[in-house]
């Protein structure tokens, strides 16, 4: 199990939870396996719709509970370098962005989940386990290996974000 990683940095608006990962791959690579449908649904899902800006998509959620399926917005989708998305449901609103860089040792993946107000600051106990696991069954996936379990993350690692504070 990965030791959890995210750092909170206040904003204007609130935080942004940013937690990073690395891969010895090219960056259109990496790119790849967060943008085309069967690459997702290893890991996170498969989509559809109209992945353009300003265009809306269907998620499946494939490793929740009954597998649902989520509208999501694309913000921004600026290949291979910035994806951003953005959707509401019942656990309230997500604002995710997701930046790729690219060096001789490989391609640096950046998420972030934008917070805007108390509200939304107050689930990162929850919410960045979840992220940890996403983050590690992308590299799973990409590796070709067993997927992680949920329940390494979560509870395990709530203390770790619950005691989290603004840089």
């Amino acid at each position: 199990m990965t030791r959890p990683s995210g750092r909170l940095f206040g904003t204007d608006a609130g935080c942004d939870l940013v937690l990073t990962r690395s891969y010895r791959a090219p960056i259109e690579d990496v790119w790849a396996s967060l943008t085309e449908s069967e690459r997702t649904a290893r890991w996170y899902g498969p989509w559809e719709g109209e992945g353009v800006p300003g265009g809306t998509i269907k998620v499946q959620m494939a490793f929740e509970k009954g597998q649902p399926w989520m509208e999501m917005r694309i913000g921004a989708c600026e290949p291979p370098r910035r994806l951003e998305i953005s959707a509401v449901d019942e656990a309230g609103s997500w604002y995710l962005e997701v930046q790729l860089s690219e060096s001789a040792a490989g391609t640096e993946l950046r998420f972030t989940q934008h917070l805007n107000g108390p509200d939304e600051i107050a689930l990162v106990p929850e919410v960045g386990p979840g992220w940890e696991y996403y983050l590690d069954m992308f590299g799973a996936a990409r590796n070709g290996i067993s997927l992680p379990d949920f329940g390494d993350y979560f509870p395990a690692m709530r203390a770790y974000y619950a005691e989290l504070e603004p840089e």
